[in-house]
């Protein structure tokens, strides 16, 4: 069986549960494999993604062997498929530029990074890496606010022939120029700022579809989230959080119907709790008025375990960008964007994500239902 192979950039909770995934499922039969959307994508499972390249700015993981790497801190997420075999790949000396948030040296070691004192790489040293390894995709794990560091990453990308999938909120699918040289070079994207498998923001998105299509008139919300890993450390420089709360906000408002006013919804990360770790604990209200214009509220707490609650739409985001490339399918990729994202370039219901993103799965006309996209564009401008 064919493999994919995928770079990943920025070895954090996230890498790690999509690392210990890849090995987990190994063992498991489809009936036993609990958490995966898709146990096979056209022809691929879980542990037929293989990474062949990573990159990060630790000391204490540039070098290591990436299998071993995604145990060592700040990471502190769960561990569900411990003592993983060594891979033979080296994590690479990455790029900071504003991949580090200036408050994160405030804070113990244990909590967040310890800078390499490496030279860092220029864009055809990446390119040379990504080439020798023979990496398909690459997979944009960085933190949050790193808007400088995800586009030099993205020009490798584009430089080495790699599909992208945009993990974090900085536009890149989103964002009409980038999207366009991906379409030129004839490579997949799916972006931007990806969706848990049951997080806060998929949880969200349903009941207010459900308010919508029950009638029920949404006056009010707000979604305030706190957690303990590195990503919450370094959200609370709040200057890095602008393209998040767009992600997350949007998300929301694309399903409420009429948008609600600024000042009645409210959705964004709040706070930092370190003894939560990589747990996520979402606070959600909606208040509304329902027949007669009878008020009505809804409060809901979820808890979570964050990084890998985001590894099995990793997954299928991965496969669905190399089944883009062994069709010769660049670009945006409109249905899966929509599925796993939740800044995509197009928003949709859930409902029609999740049936676009299985057509395309299926064969379905990913470069018609891009064409029909583009030309409705050019009709509203």
């Amino acid at each position: 069986m064919k493999k994919i192979k995928i770079a990943i950039v920025g070895v954090g909770n996230c890498a790690s549960s999509l690392i210990q995934g890849l090995y987990y499922y190994r063992d498991k039969s489809p009936g036993e494999a609990i958490g995966l959307m898709n146990w096979e994508i056209g022809g691929y499972r879980p542990y037929d993604i293989e990474v062949v390249a990573a990159f990060d700015i630790d000391e204490r993981k540039v070098g290591k062997d990436v299998n071993e790497a995604v145990f060592a801190l700040p990471n502190n997420t769960a561990v569900f498929c411990a003592n993983l075999p060594l891979s033979g790949v080296k994590v690479q000396m990455g790029k900071t530029l504003d991949g580090v948030s200036e408050h994160m040296k405030d804070y113990e070691a244990k909590y967040t990074f310890a800078p390499a004192s490496l030279p860092e790489p220029e864009i055809d040293d990446v390119v040379n890496v990504l080439k020798k390894s023979g990496a398909e995709v690459m997979m944009n794990y960085l933190p949050v606010g790193s808007e400088e560091a995800t586009k030099f990453y993205a020009e490798c990308a584009l430089a080495a022939g790699l599909g992208f999938v945009n993990c974090i909120p900085v536009f890149i699918a989103s964002n009409p120029v980038w999207a366009a040289r991906f379409k030129a070079k004839n490579l997949p994207i799916i972006g931007d700022d990806i969706k848990a498998q049951l997080g806060a923001t998929i949880t969200h998105r349903v009941l207010a579809d459900i308010f919508n299509k029950r009638g029920v008139k949404l006056d009010r919300t707000y979604q305030i989230n706190t957690g303990g890993n590195t990503d919450f450390l370094n959200m609370l420089n709040r200057h890095r959080l602008h393209s998040k709360k767009i992600s997350k906000t949007q998300a929301v408002q694309s399903v409420v119907g009429a948008p609600l006013d600024k000042e009645n919804i409210h959705i964004g990360p709040s706070d930092y709790v370190p003894w939560q770790k990589d747990n996520k604990v979402c606070f959600l209200r909606m208040e509304g008025r329902m027949f007669g214009d009878i008020p009505m509220n809804i409060e809901l707490r979820l808890s979570v375990e964050d990084s890998p609650n985001s590894a099995g739409v990793a997954i299928d985001s991965i496969r669905c960008c190399k089944l883009a490339l062994e069709r010769g399918v660049g670009g945006i990729l409109y249905g899966p964007s929509a599925y796993f994202k939740k800044h995509p370039p197009k928003q949709f219901t859930d409902d029609e994500a999740y049936q676009m993103t299985q057509q395309f799965i299926n064969g379905g006309a990913e470069q018609r239902v891009q064409t029909e996209i583009q030309a409705a564009a050019a009709v509203s401008k």
